[in-house]
């Protein structure tokens, strides 16, 4: 605290008259001091009551008039030695002359501790200790949390990068195996190609060979439509006996199915023709159904019979 001039005006003032009765002090001490205390020549007072001896009782008169015993002669005291003086404090400086120290600043009062006071103190300083432990508690608890979902979504982002691998892995399969497929299905059509190209030449050598020998009936070509008709129409059904049509495959829907056989009707293999418009499930179940069907119609069929036959094959249940 800073200390301003009325205070030290004030401090001066307190300060003269302080040294003022100090001084007042002094001097009525010395004075009582060096005045002696007057003696008393009378002596105590003696106070005595007027009494008739006849008015006294017998043992007291009696009293009364035996000799009286002389007192002891008094003991000369010893006269007291002079006592000096104490000595006198010398005097104080007048207090105009006396050098004026500074007043030093006053001290703080310090209040008393209060005990509810500390208490709360205390009680607030722990609540603050509890709770800046709870947050970082929870600091590293949301830290935990924040690793965790980090390994999470790493974890999953490698299992979507696993499952889109397998899924281009797996759609290049199946590329592949429609190319191989596709690439199959092109040699079986040229080979059947070929092979009807021999039957042809095969039928048109026989067809010469047969003109010299017999005419056919007029308007047939030597053939007869309806066992040719019938033929094909129990190799229909012999297949669709065998067959279990998949559900892509809709009712009397056509495909074309290349059937190589023997004498017999035992079937050497059957492959569908490239343009058929069923699904790889519906190919592969109709030529399985051509080779489970085995041997296929021949008796009774023989002048219609061909080792390589292309049938027109219709969809059908069972």
């Amino acid at each position: 605290m800073r200390e301003t001039r009325a205070d030290t005006s004030r401090a001066v003032v307190a300060a003269l008259l302080l040294h003022a009765l100090l001084f007042a002090l002094m001097f009525a001490g010395m004075w009582w001091t060096r005045r002696a205390a007057p003696v008393s020549a009378a002596g105590p007072v003696i106070e005595a009551d007027l009494v008739d001896p006849r008015a006294l009782s017998a043992p007291m008169r009696a009293a009364l008039d035996e000799p009286a015993t002389p007192p002891p002669e008094p003991v000369a005291e010893p006269e007291p030695e002079p006592v000096a003086p104490p000595p006198q404090p010398e005097p104080e400086p007048v207090p105009q002359d006396s050098p004026v120290e500074p007043q030093p600043a006053p001290q703080e009062v310090l209040p008393e501790p209060d005990t509810r006071q500390q208490e709360r103190v205390a009680a607030e300083a722990e609540a603050a200790r509890r709770a800046e432990r709870e947050q970082e508690e929870r600091r590293r608890q949301e830290q935990a949390d924040l690793t965790e979902r980090k390994r999470q979504e790493e974890a999953e982002k490698q299992r979507r990068l696993a499952e889109q691998q397998a899924k281009q892995k797996e759609i290049a399969d199946r590329l592949a195996k429609i190319r191989a497929e596709r690439e199959k299905a092109e040699r079986a059509e040229r080979l059947a190609q070929q092979r009807l190209q021999q039957i042809r030449d095969a039928q048109a050598r026989s067809q010469a060979s047969s003109d010299s020998t017999a005419s056919p009936p007029p308007g047939n070509d030597g053939t007869d439509p309806d066992l040719l008709a019938r033929y094909i129409a129990a190799l229909n059904a012999a297949i669709v006996q065998n067959w279990t049509r998949p559900e892509t495959v809709p009712l009397g829907q056509r495909c074309k199915i290349v059937i190589r056989q023997v004498p017999g009707g035992t079937v050497i293999d059957a492959d569908v023709d490239p343009s058929c418009p069923y699904d790889d499930l519906g190919r592969r179940s109709i030529e399985a159904a051509v080779l489970k069907a085995q041997p296929l119609p021949y008796a009774g069929f023989e002048p219609v019979f061909n080792r390589t036959l292309i049938l027109n094959f219709q969809a059908a249940d069972r």
